[in-house]
């Protein structure tokens, strides 16, 4: 559900201000397989359908700054009087309530810094680095899901709803493994160490021949076998690197990444990769975009998806990630432009009569796409 005509933000995220048949690349990943309704929820009329929805609904989330749909009177309190069993997850930067929480706008970068993830990155003594992808947007989803998957199972078997508060932000906070722990108990702090792995060592990203590779042998038998590799079985028992804790001391690490980064230097990725399979050690390029579209285990495993869709046409996206045996995962269509759906939910899930979405259409409570990209259909789609 989105506010018409101009729709959900992620409509124009989109990267160089591509919009791919008036669509924005940004968009498509999340929101396939949805049905596209839109409702001014500012209205009267538009609240109660609004509610009227909720009463029908398993599960509500919704993505405001804390506390929006308390104000606009259909937030939880409201929504749990026409529906008890409703599990409402609220999903947003800081929570719904703390110091930190109200009238303050997040978006993924914020949550990195707050989270404190990436005053990890990067390399040390120069600026921090942001995670190439949305990565609080992702974890906040996933970990909002997880908690819909448990109340449900907790409404199975008492009946009853219930409310849950995700901060994106904090859903980092938990992804950062033993950074805080090791604060919390010993007082250290953890600052960036580039592309090194400070607990499993060796692991780097290698410049190569022909590219970059990842690599990691923390177990002493597979960094036997990248000794191997290497010739140089006297790492092996040299006592600066002949097990893992002698490996995590920082000089040892730094003095050990020096041999492996010089040997790999005149390597192709290929050969590291046949070298790893072969003794082993985990190795695999460093992939781009391209590489991945074409790849045949990927193809396969459906992790590349190729479907025609109705309205776009010839579509790729990513696959299902969980392979379930009794109820795989699928993709019945792409994102849609906004309110593409309006004609059918409102006639099937509340029975409303075409005549009455006229109406409601005519006094903007119910809307359709406004006339820009992102927002609407590809220019020739009424002629398909």
């Amino acid at each position: 559900m989105e506010l018409p005509p101009g729709g959900d933000t992620m409509r124009y995220v989109t990267p160089e201000a591509t919009f791919w048949q008036n669509a924005s690349l940004g968009f498509f990943p999340e929101n396939h397989s949805k049905y596209h309704i839109g409702i001014d929820l500012h209205t009267p009329e538009g609240k109660e359908l609004f509610k009227r929805l909720a009463a029908k609904s398993d599960i509500l989330v919704e993505n405001f700054r804390a506390g929006t749909l308390d104000k606009w009177e259909i937030g939880y309190r409201q929504l749990r009087e026409v529906n008890p069993r409703l599990i409402y997850v609220a999903d947003s930067g800081f929570g719904q309530w703390g110091p930190f929480s109200h009238g303050r706008a997040s978006y993924d970068a914020v949550a990195q810094t707050v989270s404190g993830m990436i005053g990890i990155t990067g390399f040390p003594g120069r600026p921090p680095i942001l995670c190439g992808i949305f990565i609080g947007d992702w974890f906040g989803g996933m970990m909002a899901a997880t908690a819909a998957l448990v109340a449900l199972y907790y409404r199975n078997k008492t009946g009853e709803g219930q409310f849950i508060d995700v901060a994106q932000s904090e859903g980092l906070i938990r992804s950062l493994d033993w950074t805080w722990v090791r604060h919390g108990l010993t007082g250290r702090d953890r600052g960036p160490a580039g592309n090194l792995d400070e607990a499993v060592v060796p692991a780097d990203i290698l410049a190569c021949r022909d590219g970059f590779v990842g690599l990691a042998a923390a177990r002493d038998k597979e960094f036997s076998g990248l000794c191997q590799a290497m010739g140089r079985p006297d790492l092996v028992t040299d006592q600066r690197f002949a097990t893992l804790p002698a490996r995590q001391v920082p000089a040892n690490r730094d003095e050990l990444l020096a041999h492996i980064r010089k040997w790999a230097a005149d390597k192709s990725r290929v050969e590291l990769e046949g070298l790893g399979e072969k003794h082993g050690f985990a190795c695999a390029r460093v992939a781009n975009a391209e590489d991945r579209y074409r790849d045949e285990h990927l193809l396969e495993r459906g992790a590349v998806w190729e479907y025609d869709d109705p309205l776009y046409g010839p579509m790729v996206e990513h696959g299902p990630v969980p392979k379930l045996s009794a109820t795989p995962g699928r993709m019945r269509w792409a994102a849609k432009p906004v309110g593409w759906h309006n004609q059918e939910v409102l006639t099937r899930l509340l029975g409303l009569s075409p005549s009455r979405i006229e109406q409601l259409e005519e006094k903007k409570v119910v809307g359709r796409w406004a006339d820009r990209p992102g927002a609407k259909p590809p220019d020739d789609w009424d002629k398909r």
